[in-house]
């Protein structure tokens, strides 16, 4: 197992965001990786437990992610992705204990989902803390764990064309969030994605020249 297995599915993530290309520009060199592995991550997560026709296989990938998870707080490792961020002082075992909780989401709305994930969100939030900015407590659960719970159900919707369920989010979407600068530009991107969908423009990734002055603000602090 390598860095270059990890990139594979890094590789995943980006070509659903290939807006990184010029938004990474604006995060620390050191958090690059690390930051494009956890995005992965969350996206190896979402998509088994909400995509796909057959709930089963995705079942499945979630119990085996909960072990690989709890395996990570005891150094051992068996994805790729494991390579980037198992070695991070971040709070795994507890996240783990969060993946039972998604299956039940899987036919839910985006209000009831959100509902939902206090406890996903929550631990999910305080690995991000740890891996993106490196905080020293990383098993508190930061203020910013709503703003991740809408990030995922956000991205679920985008991925799904829901127009209506785009709009539902767009109405109650916060100005700013305390979140690290990698979290605050991928909401940004997905903000301004998910008005094109309510739009009911097209929803493919954000032309170079909208990215890098939406990406210049997230990482001041703005939207």
């Amino acid at each position: 197992m390598s860095a270059t297995d990890a990139a594979g599915f890094i590789d995943k993530w980006r070509a659903r965001w290939p807006e990184w290309q010029v938004a990474g520009a604006f995060v620390p060199e050191p958090r690059r990786t690390t930051a494009a592995a956890w995005f992965a991550l969350l996206q190896e997560l979402g998509d088994a437990a909400w995509h796909g026709a057959d709930p089963t296989p995705g079942l499945a990938k979630l119990a085996w992610w909960q072990e690989e998870l709890q395996g990570w707080s005891r150094g051992a490792r068996r994805h790729p992705l494991a390579t980037c961020l198992q070695r991070q002082p971040a709070p795994w075992e507890a996240f783990a204990r969060t993946l039972n909780t998604l299956p039940a989401t899987r036919d839910l709305g985006a209000a009831a989902t959100l509902e939902a994930l206090p406890g996903f969100a929550g631990a999910a939030a305080a690995c991000e803390t740890a891996l993106l900015e490196g905080e020293a407590d990383a098993g508190r659960v930061p203020a910013d764990a709503d703003a991740l719970a809408r990030c995922l159900v956000g991205e679920r919707v985008l991925l799904a064309g829901q127009g209506s369920e785009a709009l539902w989010l767009l109405r109650q979407w916060p100005r700013t969030v305390r979140t690290p600068r990698a979290r605050r530009i991928q909401a940004a991107l997905l903000h301004a994605r998910l008005r094109a969908l309510q739009n009911g423009t097209a929803t493919r990734p954000l032309p170079g020249w909208r990215v890098l002055p939406l990406a210049w603000r997230a990482a001041r602090g703005g939207r």
